[in-house]
Formats: C-alpha cells, structure tokens, sequence
C-alpha cells in the first residue's frame, strides 16, 4: 500500500526544525503537534515546523518532504501503535481507546493524501493560522513520467 516517508534531499532541515525526523521513516501530516501554539509562540524554528514540517515518526521530528512509497500494512500497525502512545503519554488522551481513534485517524489522513499520486511523487505542506483555525495547503509534485518506472530517488551516506 502506498504511504509516505520522509525524504531529505540537502542539510537544510537540520539548520531550521526544532527536531529534526530520520529519512526513511514514516509520515504523518501531525498538525495536532501545534495545538498549543498562538501567533505570539510561532518563532524562528518552531514556526518553521509549523510551516512547513510532515512529522516522522518514531523521532516526531519534523520534514520538508515526504516521498510516496510502498509500505506493509505491519509497519502502519507499528505507526499507530507508537502514535497511540504519544497521544496518550504525551498529549493526555483519556484513555487508550481515545488515542488509538486519533491515530488511526491521523494515518488514515495520510493514507488518503497519498491515495490520489504516484509511487515516487513529493509532497510539501504549508501552514497558516487563521480565524477559523490552522489552515493547511499541499502541494503536490509528481515524479516525471519518463521516470514512471525507474528509482529515482535514492538515499546516500555523505562523505565527512
């Protein structure tokens, strides 16, 4: 099944997000990451994470980019396992049930998401508060047709 991955194409997230995710792990859209926030608490590498940042999970470490990719359906077990943790010892939920809802719907958001674009496309996301609440806008960038079949994107150890 098609999900997504956090993908790093230079060094510029480790210089702008708060915590940085691990390339290759799994994606999720986490917006309820920010619901503690206002106007006056968005500044220099938090707003950049509220933005602009897909959460990876298990680091909760923010990302430009996901990458859609093939995933097994234990590794989205294993995500909302880790997310219904996070939800109910970090965020409060009133019980295990609760957090296991939130999770799934927070996957199930990104299932979704990826539903409607090739393996290998990119996706970014951008943030904004408003009246109504944070507003939330993707982008989507698909992978070019003469590479349909080819692995384009790739991860590579730098050299020190």
């Amino acid at each position: 099944m098609k999900y997504a991955k956090i993908i790093r194409f230079d060094k510029s997230d480790l210089n702008i997000f708060p915590l940085i995710a691990e390339e290759g792990e799994l994606a999720i859209v986490g917006t309820f990451s920010f619901f503690n926030l206002n106007e006056e608490n968005l500044k220099g590498k938090m707003k950049q994470a509220f933005s602009n940042g897909f959460l990876g999970i298990p680091s909760f470490g923010y990302s430009t980019f996901i990458t859609l990719t093939e995933v097994k359906e234990e590794d989205l077990k294993k995500l909302k396992s880790c997310l219904s943790d996070c939800f109910l010892k970090k965020y409060g939920a009133p019980s295990l049930e609760h957090a296991k809802k939130a999770a799934d719907e927070e996957v199930n958001l990104m299932l979704d998401l990826c539903s409607s674009h090739d393996k290998g496309s990119l996706i970014s996301i951008s943030r904004e508060m408003s009246k109504e609440g944070i507003k939330e806008n993707f982008r989507h960038l698909p992978k070019a047709e003469s590479c349909a079949e080819q692995n384009i994107w790739t991860f590579e150890e730098e050299n020190k």
